[in-house]
């Protein structure tokens, strides 16, 4: 088993995360500075689910585990002197990277949301790429990447993991092939800073014989987790707010307090998806497998399905009966777009991927019904919008079946 260091590890992704590497034996400790708490402060758009304080959720699951967290209060991409004395008290052989601001609407709220984006997650990343240089540890890092830095075109053509085959025409007819990474095309500023870590990545690992995992996520619809299921205090969150919660669940959230599917656009747009479960698992395969010393970076699709969000809406309203209601799309991107992606790496791991015909759905329909009263329908629409010229539309049009 690992000694394994956690970023972020109150998040939505961290703290299920947190949660199955300890009930694997790993031993596991967590950084955080609790930012997310105060951007539920600050939106006014508290977690549909009740979360308990850090120190109970983590009192919690020693009481129901026997498994003790500890905890250290280090923002990472400001105090780079705690955080490099921590990492070498602790030599942690892994370290997971979480601690970036994670939501795409909100990097693009205005431009001082713009900006704190850029500083939290570029300074993060390499805050822990210039200590573990510095302080010489053989830590692997593991970093949540999104597919989102891929881009969204109309082409079918299936997008690899990380690395892209091209060759170069060269004299006397010579053909010669290069292997690169995949060309980034960020939608948002929380992409940006995605794209930005994979150079970054690439040169330390390059340069300082760094091992990298670098794993471009999906979108994440659920909330439980085997081991978050084991007491209300140790609930994950549910956003579902225009900021923070993802397509999926609000769709669900929406359809439990009677508010109409909001689909941008016309829903033509394709993402990739992978539920909190499948998160957590992949995660852990992930620590079990690093590179070895001086390889490239290795960068997993962690993804198990790919919907578009007007065929999501349909499964939704017909489980639920909740009506669809098209909306301005806020974001600056193509009406309609094709998606077929690798995950090879990750089955060929083993993984049996959680998809959102099982009934995990129906158990996330039901959390969302349970704390119902807990919504605040005002939060519900997406206020951030890409450019000036865009705004929220509010007309109702009835989809055909």
């Amino acid at each position: 088993m690992k000694n394994v260091l956690i970023l972020g590890g109150d998040g939505f992704c961290g703290w299920p995360t947190a949660l199955h590497l300890s009930a694997l034996g790993h031993r596991v400790t967590i950084i955080d500075n609790l930012s997310r708490r105060a951007i539920d402060e600050e939106l006014g758009a508290d977690s549909l689910t009740p979360i308990a304080p850090i120190m109970e959720r983590l009192a919690t699951w020693e009481a129901v585990s026997g498994e003790t967290i500890p905890f250290a209060y280090i923002d990472v991409a400001r105090d780079y002197d705690a955080f490099r004395d921590l990492i070498t008290d602790l030599r942690p052989d892994t370290i997971i990277q979480f601690a970036e601001q994670r939501a795409a609407p909100y990097s693009m709220k205005d431009t001082t949301r713009k900006i704190f984006t850029i500083d939290n997650n570029v300074n993060a990343t390499h805050n822990v790429l210039a200590a573990i240089t510095e302080t010489g540890i053989d830590a692997h890092v593991v970093h949540l990447g999104t597919m989102g830095i891929y881009g969204y075109d109309e082409s079918r053509v299936e997008i690899p993991e990380g690395y892209l085959d091209v060759y170069v025409p060269g004299e006397n007819r010579d053909i010669s092939k290069r292997s690169i990474l995949y060309p980034t095309n960020p939608g948002s500023v929380h992409h940006l800073t995605k794209s930005m870590d994979q150079l970054m990545f690439q040169f330390y690992a390059k340069n300082d014989g760094l091992r990298i995992t670098d794993l471009q996520q999906g979108i994440v619809w659920g909330t439980q987790t085997e081991e978050t299921r084991r007491h209300p205090a140790l609930i994950n969150r549910f956003d579902y707010d225009g900021d923070f919660g993802t397509v999926l669940n609000r769709f669900l959230m929406q359809a439990a307090v009677g508010h109409p599917l909001t689909v941008h656009g016309t829903g033509g747009q394709t993402r990739a998806f992978i539920n909190i479960q499948d998160t957590v698992r992949c995660i852990a395969m992930a620590v079990d497998n690093p590179p070895s010393a001086g390889a490239r970076v290795k960068i997993r699709n962690q993804m198990t399905e790919c919907h578009r969000v007007r065929d999501l809406a349909r499964m939704i309203s017909d489980v639920t009966g909740a009506r669809i209601a098209f909306v301005d799309n806020p974001r600056n991107e193509p009406d309609e777009n094709e998606l077929v992606v690798s995950n090879k790496s990750f089955i060929d791991l083993g993984l049996e991927p959680v998809t959102l015909e099982s009934g995990l759905l129906t158990e996330t329909i039901e959390v969302s019904r349970r704390y119902a009263d807990r919504c605040r329908m005002e939060m519900i629409p997406c206020v951030s919008t890409w450019t000036d010229r865009q705004r929220p539309g509010i007309a109702e049009t009835p989809m055909a079946a």
